[in-house]
């Protein structure tokens, strides 16, 4: 990064504004997971109240995905065509109603808080979308990936701060209590983001012209809006979309099973309390948002000193599953507790370096239609997470074991590893 995102002339100056988004960004990501992950822990005790069993414990936690799946594809579209600002304005509103809704729908039917639950996926769905196409027309290619980096920071820490203040929160004011709280602050977050934000440098009258010219110069491609449905069938002809869809499938499979179910799983394999398991479950995703920040440094260096940006984007990708993939392997070996947080933290640490792998992918080769791809990947991702996160209910039912399941996701990340080295490119294939 040139200056660390600081357009210098010397002396002191004020924050660039880029600085200001992507800060901006980070904390709605953050809201974003962190309301998602609050139903991680609250279910333990929705579970004992109404007498929920695994299996449905799995259904519950992927009505969310019912909507986020919906809503992936669309959200792409309307972002590359009103640009990000507007969307996930939108989705923040939504989704942080919804989340103050949910304690009420819980006790009122279980109809009821599936419904709502799949209105709160179907909002936060455009999430990702929304950031790959703001971050993309904001940054320069050379800052973009520590740009996701610490947007994705904001994102894991979200899980963090969701998986630590909850079960505090719910001590004290009771289940609906973390629900309020972080609906309340996704619509403060709203209020500033309405009149501070721009979908584009060059609609701001805040940005500086020494910035806009830097984040001009680094543009190799000038992506413009698109309109009118993008061209899936053209989008799926190639084999590096593909490349992309079967990582971010196999992404959001292991993501799922290991934020849905991490506080269930150190409760029922190692009988510790809830607090103790949202301290278990919360450093692995600290860990995360640490390691994708230096991922995408990491990424930045290693283009501008040269390498290609193919060899980065696989040489991340690698990194990003095939370390996943050994540690759930040795998490069936896990004895205790801190031992599992151990292995539980290396998988999401190297899972993490994925940021600068398929996703930043998406924006290399097709720039115009980033939010689109992103989208459809996610669908389809959303969809693998969806099995993966009420499979883990059944076979922990059936099997009284997490370890098939676990053995099962290190082997598809070993597969995709193959697939996104041999097709993956990052080079621009959409014109």
């Amino acid at each position: 990064m040139e200056g660390g995102f600081v357009a210098g002339r010397g002396g002191a100056e004020a924050v660039p504004e880029r600085v200001k988004v992507v800060a901006m960004v980070a904390f709605v990501m953050a809201l974003c997971n962190a309301d998602r992950v609050v139903m991680s822990v609250a279910v333990v005790p929705l579970a004992s109240v109404h007498g929920w069993s695994s299996s449905f414990l799995g259904i519950v936690q992927s009505s969310f995905l019912w909507g986020y799946f919906l809503s992936s594809l669309a959200g792409g579209v309307l972002t590359d065509k009103y640009g990000g600002k507007r969307v996930i304005a939108c989705g923040a509103a939504v989704w942080s109603f919804a989340t103050l809704l949910t304690p009420w729908a819980a006790n009122h039917s279980t109809g009821m808080l599936l419904a709502v639950r799949a209105l709160f996926g179907l909002a936060e769905g455009v999430a990702l979308p929304s950031m790959t196409t703001l971050l993309s027309r904001w940054f320069p290619s050379h800052e973009r990936a520590s740009a996701v980096g610490l947007s994705m920071a904001g994102f894991h820490l979200g899980n963090v701060v969701s998986l630590l203040a909850t079960p505090l929160v719910m001590s004290r004011t009771g289940v609906s209590g973390p629900f309020s709280l972080f609906g309340l602050l996704g619509l403060l977050w709203l209020s500033v983001w309405a009149f501070r934000i721009t979908n584009d440098p060059r609609d701001s009258h805040l940005i500086s012209v020494s910035e806009l010219r830097l984040i001009q110069a680094g543009k190799t491609v000038r992506p413009s809006s698109a309109s009118g449905f993008p061209p899936v069938r053209r989008l799926l002809s190639k084999l590096p979309t593909w490349a992309i869809i079967l990582a971010n499938v196999t992404n959001n499979w292991g993501y799922f099973v290991l934020l849905s179910w991490m506080p269930v799983y150190f409760k029922t394999v190692f009988d510790v309390n809830l607090k103790q398991a949202a301290w278990f479950s919360a450093i692995p995703f600290g860990a995360m948002a640490v390691s994708g920040y230096l991922a995408g440094s990491a990424s930045d260096f290693l283009i501008k000193s040269g390498r290609s940006v193919t060899l980065v984007r696989k040489i991340m990708q690698s990194i990003g599953f095939i370390g996943p993939g050994i540690a759930l392997l040795c998490l069936n070996f896990a004895g205790t507790p801190a031992v599992a947080a151990l292995f539980m933290t290396a998988a999401l640490s190297f899972g993490s370096f994925s940021q600068a792998g398929f996703l930043l992918n998406i924006q290399d080769i097709a720039p115009q239609y980033a939010g689109s791809l992103h989208g459809i990947t996610n669908s389809v991702g959303t969809f693998s997470a969806i099995i993966s996160t009420i499979g883990t209910g059944y076979f922990v039912q059936w099997l009284g074991s997490f370890q098939a399941f676990l053995t099962l996701t290190s082997v598809l990340y070993f597969i995709s590893t193959i697939f996104f080295n041999i097709y993956a490119t990052g080079e621009q294939v959409f014109f």
